[in-house]
């Protein structure tokens, strides 16, 4: 069976987005092992806790493993599944909504893991507890919203892959 590729193209967005996603956490990874910002991460319990372990390890674990690796087999999968089970893909729009909710989800997330980790970590070098803890207040609604917005994702994906494998037409 030989494919056109010109019939793929709302699958290139995982794989791009996949690339981005890998090369900020190759990026940030890097960055957190220079000396200057390793010991600025430890004053601040990275990677045990404290508003360090926002940074080292959940904003570089999620870039990487939901931004990189799940965007990525979202992608595979919506690739693969038609070649596989013989049925196209009940929906193209549903594969347009996974992609956005979880991309959306993932950097919304990674860029509040960042912000707040830095902002509460400044404030805790600068004994500052009362901010920290105002600024802390803020952080559960937060991020609360972009794994909801994640998860939206994530649900939109699994129903599409198996409404697509619930279809009783096949294609030849």
């Amino acid at each position: 069976m030989r494919l056109n590729n010109s019939e793929f193209p709302h699958l290139i967005k995982f794989f791009l987005i996949s690339t981005i996603s890998f090369f900020v956490g190759a990026m940030h990874g890097m960055s957190q092992v220079i000396p200057s910002i390793r010991a600025w991460l430890d004053s601040i319990g990275s990677p045990y806790g404290g508003p360090g372990h926002m940074i080292d390890p959940l904003a570089h674990a999620h870039i990487n493993l939901i931004g990189g690796l799940v965007i990525f087999a979202m992608g595979t999968m919506y690739y693969l599944l038609p070649i596989v089970s013989g049925k196209a893909i009940y929906s193209l729009r549903l594969v347009n909504h996974s992609f956005w909710w979880t991309a959306i989800g993932v950097y919304y997330f990674y860029t509040t893991q960042m912000v707040f980790g830095i902002l509460e970590g400044n404030l805790l070098l600068d004994n500052n507890l009362q901010a920290m803890t105002d600024v802390h207040a803020y952080y559960g609604p937060i991020v609360a919203s972009s794994g909801i917005i994640m998860a939206t994702g994530f649900c939109i994906y699994l129903a599409n892959v198996v409404l697509t494998l619930k279809n009783k037409d096949r294609n030849s």
